[in-house]
């Protein structure tokens, strides 16, 4: 298998999805990696296992309308393997092999049936102390944009994902891109207060439009730095309401398709009105009760160079 991916957007040609069953017992309140799941369990309205089939199953019904190639993580019985893109994340022709946190090691021996169909020396093992997460890269062709918190509490904290030591190691690794860091705001109870990964604040769509929550970054230079790249009018910001819902969290199919959750009603009509998309409604509301929505399901391979 040729990688290839160049940004968000492009035509996909193959992709990863998370498992959808055997995700095991509820976690208890300590156990929780993110806000949303200690909101979830708090309330006690954690999603069922067929609640997470039944949306894992409109999602994957969406790419083989769109002749995608589904692959999937070996089954690991009791265990949540939904969230494909923590587990690693493809820059070009090359997989990087992600540092996830120890709560979830497990999950990436389940990648290897898929890692087996690419050439060894397209994967990268990054070294222990480089923490990096697929949902805090975001690339945008030249540009790759990562999520980072560099606070002193870094090691406290469980929604930390990605620190100093990976981003400066992934620019040695790609010394032809221009890597830009964003320091995101964290918190580990209130999801409404802090952002667990770059893609629940930030996602760009189509070939030169973004998505954006302004209060997700620590600083407000890297906000007005993403309205540079984008532009003012090729920019919607979302409300701190739908940033909770994870109204950044969709994927693009193509430049031109997208897929969203149903509810996300605003962002949904903005998106077919004023940019012209085709948006693939698909549900996915219990799932983001887990601290993830669709673009965390996946794992892209392919894309086109469209």
């Amino acid at each position: 298998m040729i990688l290839n991916i160049k940004n968000e957007t492009s035509t996909l040609k193959s992709v990863v999805l998370g498992q959808s069953v055997s995700n095991g017992k509820m976690p208890g309140l300590q156990e929780t990696y993110d806000a949303k799941s200690y909101e979830t369990i708090l309330k006690g309205v954690y999603p069922s296992d067929e609640a997470i089939q039944c949306e894992m199953s409109a999602l994957e019904k969406v790419f083989f309308k769109h002749q995608v190639e589904v692959l999937k993580p070996s089954l690991i019985e009791n265990c949540n393997q939904v969230f494909a893109r923590d587990a690693g994340f493809v820059i070009d022709d090359t997989i990087i092999n992600s540092n996830i946190i120890p709560n979830r090691e497990d999950e990436k021996i389940a990648y290897e049936n898929i890692y087996n169909k690419i050439a060894y020396n397209k994967i990268y093992n990054l070294p222990e102390r480089a923490h990096v997460e697929g949902g805090d890269v975001i690339l945008y062709n030249d540009l790759i944009f990562v999520g980072l918190y560099t606070g002193n509490d870094y090691a406290k904290l469980k929604t930390a994902r990605t620190n100093q030591y990976a981003f400066n190691f992934l620019k040695e690794l790609f010394p032809h891109k221009t890597f830009i860091a964003l320091e995101l705001v964290k918190h580990d109870t209130d999801p409404r207060k802090g952002i667990l990964h770059l893609d629940c604040t930030f996602m760009p769509v189509g070939a030169d439009k973004a998505i954006i929550y302004k209060d997700g970054f620590s600083n407000v230079k890297d906000y007005n730095l993403i309205k540079d790249v984008f532009g003012v009018s090729n920019i919607f910001e979302i409300t701190q309401d739908e940033m909770y819902k994870m109204n950044t969290n969709i994927f693009s199919i193509s430049p031109k398709t997208v897929v969203s959750e149903m509810q996300f009603g605003r962002l949904n009509d903005f998106m077919e009105n004023e940019w012209g998309f085709q948006v693939e409604k698909v549900p996915y509301h219990e799932i983001s009760k887990m601290g993830g929505l669709l673009r965390c399901s996946t794992f892209p391979l392919i894309r086109d160079n469209d």
